[in-house]
């Protein structure tokens, strides 16, 4: 098969959740590549770090951009902000996210309600602000442009113990492959990324205390995302990791009382 390089050199690329984990992993790859950066997350600090090793490491110019997602206005300013600095955004990173482990009956409300405002609201308010300009540069530069969201394995089926992760996370696959075909005669490339466990701040974020042996890799999900965004014909999701994506099948193929009974018990 013929392959089409994904090349955002000479663009923009925007990816939240950039201070740690998957967010440093996409920047550190769309750098590599010669796109320049806007970072945004809440710890400016580590953003900063950040951009200081990627300009040294690929010569990459990078926007810092302290926001909380979660806040009731944070992506109007993030827009306005971009505005102001007269950035076009050409590949937006959607990375943001963080999950819960428990029971439902048990949780913090206002914590569900954050999880379910940075998982869904915020990515879908960004990427609605931002996809003219996405198309835009798809147009001008074929192959430079992309919309990347972190989806899930737990997309694929209900999580119990886990509950509003594992569906808005199903939202974020649902709404990304949609997107992929209203985009299909753009050139933009979209794709739902859909890793397991990744070794990250993530697990101990949302109380996973499993052993790591059981977790990907930043540099996997990597690989797998950009082996994606690297094909003539983007697939609409990648599912890292082979195990992953049998059990996604299996998941889907399988009995709903099956699939609720074998995924309460894998917590």
């Amino acid at each position: 098969m013929r392959r089409s390089l994904y090349n955002p050199m000479g663009t923009t690329a925007l990816v939240t959740g950039a201070s740690s984990g998957l967010g440093v992993g996409y920047a550190h790859q769309l750098a590599q590549r010669g796109a320049d950066l806007v970072l945004v997350a809440r710890r400016q600090d580590r953003l900063e770090a950040l951009a200081v090793d990627l300009a040294e490491k690929y010569g990459t110019v990078s926007t810092v951009i302290p926001l909380d997602l979660t806040a009731p206005d944070a992506v109007p300013e993030l827009v306005a902000d971009l505005t102001s600095r007269n950035v076009t955004v050409g590949t937006l990173v959607n990375s943001a996210g963080f999950g819960t482990i428990g029971n439902f009956v048990d949780a913090d409300a206002d914590r569900q309600a954050e999880q379910i405002t940075l998982n869904i609201l915020a990515l879908t308010r960004l990427t609605h602000a931002l996809l003219p300009d996405l198309i835009s540069t798809a147009t001008l530069h074929p192959n430079a442009a992309a919309l990347v969201n972190l989806a899930s394995t737990a997309a694929f089926q209900p999580v119990p113990h886990m509950s509003v992760y594992a569906a808005s996370k199903a939202y974020v696959l649902s709404f990304t492959e949609a997107l992929w075909y209203e985009t299909g005669t753009s050139g933009l490339k979209v794709i739902a990324v859909c890793p397991g466990y990744v070794d990250t701040e993530f697990s101990a974020v949302a109380g996973n205390h499993q052993s790591t042996d059981r977790h990907l890799t930043v540099d996997q999900v990597m690989a797998s995302t950009f082996a994606a965004l690297d094909r003539s014909s983007t697939p609409p999701q990648v599912i890292v990791g082979a195990l992953n994506a049998v059990l996604a099948r299996a998941a889907i193929l399988s009995p709903r009382r099956t699939v609720l009974t074998v995924a309460g018990r894998l917590r």
